[in-house]
């Protein structure tokens, strides 16, 4: 929910404010909406029960063909704002993984990004991993399994990971985002703690085969499912095993309304030509096997003791502020973060028409 604030300041200040009329729109934990100028200024959030003392909350409703934002509360509950497109701005469960997508594509709201489909494949690690290893985009070897065999299966299930896999392996929830309840295994106890911790957070837990001597590479792809571009590359540098949501978003000081941006990274990556082309390519191969459209972010890693490469995961909304920053990628590549905002919608628009 942070991250998502995070994110959607620092991307409206990007928007060209004499092409756009920006109107931000916060959905808060109490699941009402919200809008108003002073949500463009991060501030506003230091304390989110606030919210409604400086923002509108409002409800979306159609009115003579267009979509509009009306007052929810007060005696005079008149039109706040006219919505032509939305930016989805939100990480997450119900938002990056298809849900809020789907509502906007039922209310017929043409949105910036993935759709339903391609947020859903792309947010679950076990889907994804399918549907990429089927494609033969290479993905790191893997099991997984849900809370209700963990419980009555477990040491057939541990057995299956340890014969499989061995150890060290990652555990991660299939469907969380921001490093959010992963932990290392080095052997059966850990396996036992890191599985219980992911099972917190869902129902389905991926366990991968870990790399010991990685370097993480991510790479943006802009377009659509038909035709996309590539960035540069990118190396992110991490303080521990796991790139963490401490070194995501909590680095440089300690202050999480930096984001990303306190992130050490190198743009682009050091690489050989045939590793970055070898990236870049896999990149788009997955963009266009998962259907996505508007921006992603992909995360891969290379075995430094073969040199193999493998995809990590895919990300439909990287945000300005989540790991890679990517309009920096972008910038790195030619395209500034304005021009990106204008691909962006105009890729929404078509996607509607």
């Amino acid at each position: 929910h942070e991250v998502s604030i995070i994110t959607a300041v620092q991307a409206m200040s990007f928007m060209d404010t004499t092409k756009y009329e920006v109107v931000p729109i916060y959905i808060g934990k109490d699941r009402n909406w919200y809008t108003g100028e002073l949500l463009k200024d991060m501030s506003s959030y230091k304390n989110l029960s606030d919210i409604p003392m400086v923002a509108k909350e409002v409800t979306l409703t159609k009115k003579d063909d267009k979509f509009i934002l009306q007052k929810k509360r007060g005696i005079f509950k008149g039109t706040a704002n006219t919505i032509d497109v939305a930016f989805p701005i939100v990480h997450g469960t119900n938002c990056e993984d298809g849900t809020f997508q789907g509502v906007m594509e039922f209310c017929g709201i043409p949105y910036t990004g993935c759709n339903t489909l391609a947020s859903a494949n792309g947010m679950d690690k076990i889907t994804m991993k399918m549907i990429l290893k089927e494609c033969g985009i290479p993905v790191i070897d893997y099991c997984w399994f849900s809370d209700k065999e963990w419980a009555d299966k477990q040491d057939a299930t541990i057995e299956q990971v340890e014969k499989k896999l061995g150890y060290p392996v990652i555990v991660k929830p299939a469907n969380s985002g921001s490093s959010v309840g992963i932990r290392a295994a080095h052997n059966r106890e850990e396996l036992l703690d890191a599985v219980d911790y992911a099972i917190s957070f869902t129902n389905r837990v991926i366990i991968e085969k870990y790399v010991q001597k990685l370097k993480e590479v991510n790479c943006a792809v802009l377009g659509n499912y038909y035709e996309c571009q590539p960035s540069v590359c990118e190396v992110p540098v991490r303080s521990g095993e796991i790139l963490s949501y401490q070194d995501k978003y909590m680095n440089g000081g300690g202050k999480q309304s930096q984001g990303m941006r306190s992130t050490v990274r190198e743009i682009p990556a050091n690489l050989p030509q045939a590793s970055t082309e070898f990236i870049q390519k896999a990149a788009c191969d997955t963009f266009r096997a998962l259907s996505c459209d508007g921006v992603a972010r992909i995360d891969f890693m290379i075995d430094k003791a073969n040199g193999n490469v493998y995809l990590k995961e895919i990300n439909t909304i990287p945000g300005f502020t989540s790991i890679s920053m990517f309009p920096k990628l972008f910038a790195a590549s030619g395209i500034p973060a304005g021009q990106l905002v204008d691909e962006l919608l105009n890729l929404a628009l078509e996607a509607a028409k």
